[in-house]
């Protein structure tokens, strides 16, 4: 069986001569990519170099709300047109020489989240996680790529469904203990309407994001990390 300590061992074969080494990970929905990304951050860290390590999301490089209603985009949030991809490749670029702002986003209010802003010092490691990864997203000023090394979250899509299914319905009933939560409106919904509600959003939204989209980022990707029904890692592809 393949583990953690496998993609390690295989991402500190791969490490750049110069910082920041970047690590992008991506997959469906709820593959798992912001528990990966911890964990990878802390197996890293305790790399014999004691590397500085840091993670950030894509999710802060989608439009907000508002910007995304006003393009007509509201129903296509995580399509990649939702994407600043602009200010993203900005980003990955000016990590490499000096302080860099990376905006935030908070999955209670469903929206980018200004407060939730960090600027960054140029670290050893920078974990990038999320979708809008599935395009070539150029080199710096160097010729260097943006990104070193692609991540593939990869599961079947029953296994992501029952997934994101799940989480949907949590957030929908932690936001009973909390009004400001986007999911509030959903409130009213009983069991039965709670699920159904989560397997229309995936069948309309995230499954035809992952077949059309996401799902190309699979032959990018330098490691292909294929999971189980349990999220259990199964098996790593390396790829030159």
């Amino acid at each position: 069986m393949a583990s953690l300590q496998d993609i390690g061992a295989l991402l500190r074969d791969r490490l750049p001569a110069d910082r920041p080494y970047v690590v992008a990970i991506t997959g469906g929905v709820a593959a798992g990519k912001s528990v990966l990304a911890a964990a990878l951050a802390d197996a890293i860290a305790a790399w014999p170099e004691r590397p500085s390590v840091e993670i950030v999301g894509t999710d802060g490089f989608l439009f907000d709300n508002a910007t995304l209603e006003a393009k007509g985009l509201g129903p296509r949030k995580g399509f990649p047109e939702s994407y600043d991809v602009d200010g993203f490749r900005a980003a990955l670029a000016s990590i490499r020489t000096g302080p860099t702002s990376f905006p935030g986003y908070s999955h209670t209010t469903y929206d980018v989240e200004p407060a939730l802003a960090r600027t960054l010092s140029t670290p050893d490691v920078l974990i990038v996680e999320g979708l809008g990864l599935h395009i070539d997203h150029g080199v710096d000023s160097a010729g260097r790529p943006l990104i070193d090394v692609l991540i593939y979250l990869d599961a079947e899509p029953e296994h992501l469904k029952a997934w994101f299914t799940a989480r949907l319905i949590g957030l929908m009933l932690a936001a009973g203990d909390d009004p400001s939560s986007f999911y509030a409106r959903f409130l009213h919904f009983d069991d039965a309407g709670r699920l159904a509600f989560a397997r229309m959003v995936w069948e309309r939204i995230n499954l035809p994001n992952l077949t059309d989209h996401i799902s190309a980022a699979r032959d990018l990707a330098a490691l292909v990390v294929r999971k189980g029904p349990d999220h259990a890692i199964e098996a790593i592809e390396a790829r030159p």
